[in-house]
Formats: C-alpha cells, sequence, structure tokens
C-alpha cells in the first residue's frame, strides 16, 4: 500500500484521529484535532468514519508527492491548494493520482487546515488505540513518537478510484468565517459559584486577545481586566473547553492536548462547538464571551454528532 510522501511538512502537520479515550485516569491527554468541526467535514466528504486518521497542518505550506490514485478532501483554515498547478475549490475532495504533486500555500485566515485520504484514512497502527498525535507525551503520530511529519515520510492510504457520491463541500452556512470575531459560549460551571456574579460579568463584557504564548494545550487570553479568581485548595479532573483561571486573572481555555488533572479554579466550560472557532484564531486576534444554557449546548451538541452519525 502507499500514499502520499511528504516533500515539506510545513511548519507543524500531525496526525490525528478523534482522540485518545479511555486512559485520563491514567494521566494521558486524549489529543485529536484542535478543530472537530473542519475535521469531521473532512472525512465526512470523502465518506469516511468519522474517526479516520486524517493530517492537521498548522498553518499550511505543505507539499506531498501522490504515489496512489485516490481522493483527498480538505477543509479548515482557507489556503490555496494546488494540484499540479491546478487549483483546488476549498472544503472539497478532490481525486488524485500517482505522480502528481498537492502543494498548500499558507493560510489566508484561521490557523489549522485539515487533509484527509477516502478509503478509510491514512492507515497507521494505533497507540493506546489511537493515531493522534500529542508531541508532549510522546504518543501517536506515523512512528508512535507523537512527532511532527517529517520530509521523506510516507503516509499509506487505500486506493479509491471513484466516491459513492462526489461531495464538493459542505452548505455555505457550515463554513466558519476565520476572519470574524467570535462570541465563545460559556457554560457557567465547575468553581462559578465562588468567583461571583461580576467576575462572571467581568468575563463576558470585555474582549480578550489570543496571547502567542498559546499552543495545542491552551489557549491562552489576554484581558485589560483581569479576574479575580477564588481560592482553591486542592486539584481536580479537567476537560477540554475547561476555562482555567490563574491567579494573574488571565483565563487559559484547555484543549486538544491539555493535562487531565488542574488545580486552577474553574469559571465554566466553552460551547464545545465554538471549541473549533477558538482554535482558527492566530495570536492577537479578539474574542468574546457570552453566556449559554447547558440544556441549550448539551441539544445542539447532540445535533451536531447526529449529523455526523454519532
Amino acid at each position: 500500500m502507499s500514499g502520499l510522501q511528504v516533500i515539506k511538512p510545513g511548519p507543524l502537520s500531525l496526525l490525528q484521529d478523534l482522540g485518545r479515550q479511555g486512559w485520563q485516569h491514567l494521566g494521558v491527554a486524549p489529543a485529536g484535532p484542535m478543530d472537530g468541526h473542519a475535521a469531521r467535514w473532512a472525512n465526512h466528504l470523502l465518506g469516511n468514519p468519522m474517526a479516520a486518521p486524517l493530517l492537521e497542518i498548522a498553518l499550511g505550506g505543505a507539499e506531498f508527492a501522490v504515489e496512489t490514485d485516490t481522493w483527498l478532501a480538505l477543509t479548515g483554515a482557507p489556503l490555496e491548494a494546488r494540484l499540479d498547478g491546478e487549483t483546488q475549490p476549498p472544503w472539497s475532495c478532490f481525486p488524485v493520482k500517482a505522480g502528481q504533486c498537492l502543494r498548500l500555500g499558507f493560510a489566508q485566515a484561521g490557523q489549522r487546515a485539515y487533509l484527509a485520504a477516502a478509503g478509510g484514512g491514512f492507515q497507521v497502527p494505533p497507540t493506546l488505540g489511537s493515531v493522534a498525535s500529542n508531541r508532549r507525551e510522546g504518543l501517536g503520530g506515523p512512528d508512535g513518537s507523537g512527532a511532527a511529519l517529517l520530509p521523506g515520510q510516507r503516509l499509506d492510504c487505500a486506493a479509491v478510484g471513484e466516491l459513492r457520491a462526489r461531495r464538493r463541500g459542505p452548505a455555505a452556512r457550515f463554513v466558519p468565517d476565520c476572519r470574524a470575531v467570535p462570541t465563545l459560549r460559556v457554560i457557567f460551571g465547575g468553581d462559578a459559584a465562588a468567583f461571583g456574579a461580576e467576575q462572571r460579568q467581568r468575563l463576558c463584557a470585555q474582549p480578550w486577545r489570543i496571547s502567542p504564548q498559546s499552543d495545542r494545550m491552551g489557549i491562552r487570553l489576554a484581558g485589560t481586566l483581569p479576574l479575580v479568581p477564588p481560592r482553591r485548595q486542592w486539584s481536580l479532573g479537567v476537560v477540554t473547553g475547561a476555562i482555567q483561571v490563574p491567579p494573574d486573572g488571565q483565563p487559559i481555555v484547555l484543549m486538544a492536548d491539555r493535562q487531565t488533572m488542574g488545580g486552577y479554579p474553574l469559571l465554566g466550560f466553552i460551547h464545545p462547538l465554538d471549541l473549533a472557532r477558538l482554535a482558527q484564531c492566530p495570536a492577537h486576534h479578539e474574542v468574546r464571551f457570552a453566556p449559554v444554557e447547558l440544556a441549550d449546548a448539551q441539544a445542539e451538541w447532540r445535533r451536531f454528532l447526529a449529523f455526523f452519525g454519532g
């Protein structure tokens, strides 16, 4: 079996699936795609299972030699994609043939693009049940070490002549605007009562900017009026999307490669669907917050999962 050979990996290209589940009690983070919306769409366009392995390409600038006839899909941050010089439309799937070259330009907006292959995705042995790359923990990826892609590496995928359904792209209303200022919906919980109403209002009343110190573990925010966190005497388990508030009052939103335990007070949790929008925000980009009821967030999340088959 053959598939794609990495010519240029770009600044940071990682193999991902929907994450490493069932190991958090041992301190193993789930990892997985930062933008779960775009990753699911990439596999959906090809008729793959939602957990099929695919590439998360940060900022673009990648190049691949095609070694088998198949179909690829590209979603996420808008960037120029050229197959032997021919431009491919964004958020689409397209056929490729052995001997061709796929070049991805740098992102025009947003942070991360997703490249999926038909026939079940890229074929890589899993580590603890998942191929998701986590560089901090040294798990997943093409060789099981969690490392980013390197020039010369090969990613196997199935040869696919025709797709049963050629879905060129999702409806326009599903494609996010990576340049817009997102309003991230917050489910207040955790230590929210100890923060008090004034601090909850302060979170939503002002804009926050993405810190350059952000990464796949957490998105750090900077605001003019820092929050005042309560004291906490113990640590507890955390989840993706949790909003931690350290002593300096500048929130941290935990992302895909987060730790599994934390001691900072928790103000609440970002709506799961809005984490994708946050993941595409570059350094210094502005975000805002607004409250959402838990029941409303749960209902919308169930509809989202149902659309993609659970």
